[in-house]
Parts: structure tokens; C-alpha cells; sequence
């Protein structure tokens, strides 16, 4: 079952549709806090049977191209909690 979560943000949305994409039948929350920073809770079968780091790497894969750039609408990920 697919769960979305975001604050009424257009960068929220974004990122967890880039999430959604990347990461099919996930449940996503996103938070946004100061501008630019945000909040992120993912859970998702992909992850079984890997470590914290490796689950967090498919999450920042996802929405890397949110992060690029001098004009990137995400600056920093304050608190990112992956699990199954």
C-alpha cells in the first residue's frame, strides 16, 4: 500500500514523487522545515536486507537532481529515517 505524506509544499511534492518513482510501493512522509530543509521518512521493501547507509544512498539517489545546482530547491535533508 502506497502512503504519501507532504506538507503543502511544491518542493514536498516533488520530492516525494521523485521518491515514488524511484522507489515503487513506498510510504513516504516529507516535512518541509526552514527553506530549503526537509524532513524525510521512507519505508519500503526495496530496503530489506540492507544497512542504514545503503537504504539512505537509494533515497538520495532519488532526489539528487533536486539537490543540484546553484538554484537546487533542496539545500539539506535534516533528518532522514529509511526503513521496511
Amino acid at each position: 500500500m502506497k502512503l504519501t505524506t507532504v506538507t503543502d509544499s511544491p518542493v514536498a511534492n516533488q520530492i516525494s514523487e521523485a521518491i515514488s518513482l524511484s522507489l515503487p510501493g513506498s510510504q513516504v512522509r516529507v516535512t518541509a522545515g526552514q527553506p530549503g530543509h526537509f524532513s524525510i521518512m521512507v519505508r519500503s521493501a526495496e530496503f530489506a536486507g540492507k544497512n542504514r547507509l545503503a537504504c539512505q544512498r537509494l533515497v538520495y539517489k532519488a532526489i539528487a537532481p533536486l539537490m543540484s545546482g546553484a538554484a537546487a530547491p533542496v539545500h539539506a535533508v535534516d533528518q532522514l529515517d529509511t526503513g521496511v
